[in-house]
């Protein structure tokens, strides 16, 4: 069973940049739609971005337009979350998920949820 592994969070300042990165365990990673989601305290889950297998069709919340790109490596079975500009707001546990196709995604139905990686933003 594929294992995806978020890394790359942390606190940064208000108008920052990080880049988070997910590594999937198996090659089969690079035929599957990837997605990012985050939880704020006492806040539901929610969608931030997806990415179908081939690098195209990337999907935003309209929170994060402009702000966050979505890419991914399928050499590497990787894929990443460059979040610019970054505001108190944005401060969540980010999640990375996987699931066949984006639409799958964008109705957060997911196939196999990583492990949160936190992502501070002080104003």
């Amino acid at each position: 069973q594929v294992q995806l592994v978020a890394s790359g969070g942390g606190l940064v300042q208000a108008g920052g940049s990080l880049r988070l990165s997910c590594a999937a365990s198996e090659r089969a990673f690079s035929s599957y739609a990837m997605g990012w989601f985050r939880q704020a305290p006492a806040k539901d889950r929610e969608f931030v971005a997806a990415i179908a297998w081939n690098g195209g069709n990337e999907n935003y919340a309209d929170s994060v337009k402009g702000r966050f790109t979505i890419s991914r490596d399928n050499a590497k079975n990787t894929v990443y979350l460059q979040m610019n500009s970054l505001k108190p707001d944005d401060t969540a546990v980010y999640y990375c998920a996987t699931s066949p196709r984006t639409a799958t995604i964008l109705r957060g139905t997911v196939s196999k949820w990583g492990q949160g990686t936190q992502v501070t933003v002080s104003s």
